[in-house]
């Protein structure tokens, strides 16, 4: 799924789901510089993020993939 990751100034990063209309911020990070691992969003989802370089800028849109109920896989 789509999604646009940036940092929020109150609450540090947050992601937005364009086709759920979804704005939540990041409460957890397998990685401090995120990607290539997951995060966990407030409402619960588990979200893997692609590779990329630490230095990426914010904001951008990228494809990330939603785990199942349980962590795994969908």
């Amino acid at each position: 799924m789509k999604i646009m990751i940036r940092r929020a100034p109150d609450s540090g990063l947050s992601i937005y789901v364009p086709k759920k209309d979804l704005e939540e911020p990041i409460v957890e990070s397998e990685y401090e510089t995120l990607w290539g691992g997951w995060i966990k969003i407030a409402n619960g989802w588990v979200l893997d993020l692609p590779q990329m370089a630490s230095d990426t800028r914010l904001p951008v849109t990228i494809n990330a993939r939603k785990r199942g109920e349980n962590g795994d896989d969908p």
